[in-house]
């Protein structure tokens, strides 16, 4: 049986990532792929692997990762978080670099909703005097 170090709930915008982390060799499944198959820009897969990098522990866990909602950016973003959260219960050491890092936090910025009797979320219909 596999046994799981931690688990962490990441958020960003309308995307949550299912963290697991889990003693291995360093290898991060996002979805059943690889991080590299999965994330098509290098950018987020170093957005992944920055809490793994600050912690210094890039090839002591393996990492399963379950993300649906939003886009690349914001999947990507919600896999940091849980990841941090992850790595703060299975070392409570790691959680002041983390902090500090601005990995714990979670990015409040949604999309705000659009609102009857307007075009969009802020824009109104145009006004006509006549």
């Amino acid at each position: 049986m596999i046994k799981n170090l931690g688990i962490g709930t990441g958020r960003r915008k309308t995307a949550v990532a299912r963290v697991y982390v889990r003693e291995g060799s360093g290898k991060v499944t996002i979805n059943g792929r690889e991080l590299g198959q999965y994330f098509a820009q290098g950018e987020h897969v170093l957005m992944v692997r920055q809490p793994l990098m600050v912690t210094a522990n890039e090839n002591n866990f393996d990492i399963l990762i379950n993300v649906y909602g939003g886009g690349p950016n914001g999947q990507a973003g919600a896999c940091r978080h849980g990841i941090a959260r992850a790595l703060c219960q299975v070392d409570q050491a790691n959680y002041s670099s983390l902090r500090s890092n601005g990995y714990l936090t979670r990015d409040p910025r949604m999309v705000e909703r659009k609102k009857y009797g307007q075009a969009g979320a802020r824009r109104r219909f145009q006004f006509s005097k006549r």
